[in-house]
């Protein structure tokens, strides 16, 4: 019996082919369709032509150097219709030409699994054989993941339990973490770990791939316990933590509310020279702040300043942080100081309402002079928003500050903003 019959005889299912509904050409306003003219071809063309134009486009599949991900992955918003007449279009293509190569079966695949037409994907995977190729665990893995995608885990374990008794494509470490992805990103912890156990199980290795995954589920679980544990083995693995995975546990400490946790994470990173994102001290300061620990942040700034590896916009984070803190106390002296020991290090605010923040701290206090010095030294480093000078306005014109008024309203004309 052949192979391919017997696989979907194993997984017990009855695939028919009915095309995927097709979605408003509204959603395609955003892919880049000058960028790639056969895009804007297939987008313009009736359904019934798709296949025609593709083959006046590229006649010989083999020889295209054309990305098929980026054109169906573009495609797909625009019309998920198209889009499986494309998938259609390759097939055929690959089968009449006679193709081989396993890595092109299994991109197709992927492609029906991010169409989330699987009907498809397994008529793919059945098509081979007509060709005489052989699966393998590349082709077996893009079919998992297909199935996957469509949320069909009980045909996905029952392709992984034909791979287990197979002799020629066993599971692989990319097979486990196609589940281990999957359950964490469907927040399904308790299957998520006992894949891992699985593959620890397998003695297949730790990779970074897995721990991102595990560790992200995780957290976003609120596993925080069991996000600790994974990310010791990973540092007993002597693998070196990506910066989704340090992003991952700093969300977890920050979740917990644990400042101290959260800032001694953040120094060790620090002290072990690996990357800090943006993203990283912008979480670390919306906790200072919701905390209330300026002074918390103005010993991590010192820490911060002395010779190590951050990036400009983690430090602008925690100046901006320090600022945005000082501005909310109405501490005018100490904003203006952060102010200008930000600016004197070539450094200045990131969002405006930051710089709102400071201009509401000036108007509570009546200090309207003080608020033309802030607002001279910003001139060379940062450009007022339409909401900022809206701002300026209302403050001016409740204080009767009618000539001051007049001025925003001027340089609003000179921003073309009026």
């Amino acid at each position: 019996m052949a192979f391919a019959i017997r696989v979907l005889r194993t997984v017990g299912k009855r695939f028919e082919f009915f095309p995927v509904p097709q979605h408003s050409f509204f959603f395609c306003k955003h892919a880049n369709l000058n960028a790639n003219p056969l895009l804007l071809k297939l987008v313009q063309v009736s359904n019934s032509r798709i296949k025609t134009t593709l083959d006046q486009e590229m006649p010989s599949f083999q020889s295209s150097q054309l990305s098929w991900d980026s054109l169906v992955t573009s495609l797909i918003p625009c019309s998920s219709d198209k889009a499986r007449l494309v998938l259609e279009w390759i097939l055929e293509k690959m089968l009449k030409e006679n193709v081989k190569d396993h890595s092109l079966f299994s991109e197709l695949i992927l492609l029906c699994g991010k169409l989330k037409n699987l009907p498809l994907g397994m008529r793919v995977f059945t098509s081979m054989e007509t060709i005489g190729v052989k699966p393998s665990s590349l082709v077996f893995n893009s079919l998992i993941s297909a199935c996957l995608s469509s949320n069909d885990i009980v045909t996905a374990y029952s392709l992984f339990e034909i791979m287990e008794s197979s002799e020629s494509y066993k599971p692989d470490f990319h097979t486990y973490n196609i589940f281990i992805s999957f359950f964490s990103k469907s927040g399904n912890v308790d299957d998520m770990l006992a894949w891992y156990s699985a593959e620890k199980a397998a003695g297949l290795g730790s990779y970074l791939q897995m721990f991102e995954s595990l560790i992200s589920g995780c957290v976003n679980s609120r596993n925080f316990e069991i996000a600790d544990q994974i990310f010791e083995e990973m540092m007993v693995s002597e693998i070196i933590p990506s910066v989704s995975i340090l992003e991952s546990m700093l969300k977890g400490h920050c979740k917990q509310k644990s400042l101290g946790r959260a800032e001694e994470f953040f120094r060790f990173v620090l002290d072990t020279r690996w990357e800090v994102s943006e993203i990283m001290a912008e979480m670390l300061v919306a906790l200072y702040l919701e905390q209330g620990r300026v002074e918390k942040m103005e010993e991590l700034l010192e820490t911060m300043t002395k010779p190590c590896l951050v990036k400009t916009g983690v430090l602008s984070q925690i100046h901006c942080g320090i600022v945005r803190m000082y501005a909310m106390l109405d501490r005018l002296d100490d904003v203006e100081f952060a102010v200008g020991r930000m600016l004197k290090q070539g450094l200045s605010f990131t969002c405006a309402d930051d710089v709102e923040k400071v201009i509401c701290s000036y108007f509570r206090r009546e200090a309207y002079d003080r608020l033309d010095m802030f607002l001279e030294c910003l001139e060379c480093c940062y450009v007022l928003t339409r909401s900022t000078y809206d701002l300026l306005i209302s403050g001016y014109k409740r204080a009767s500050l009618h000539e001051k008024v007049d001025s925003v309203l001027e340089d609003m004309k000179s921003a073309g903003l009026v």
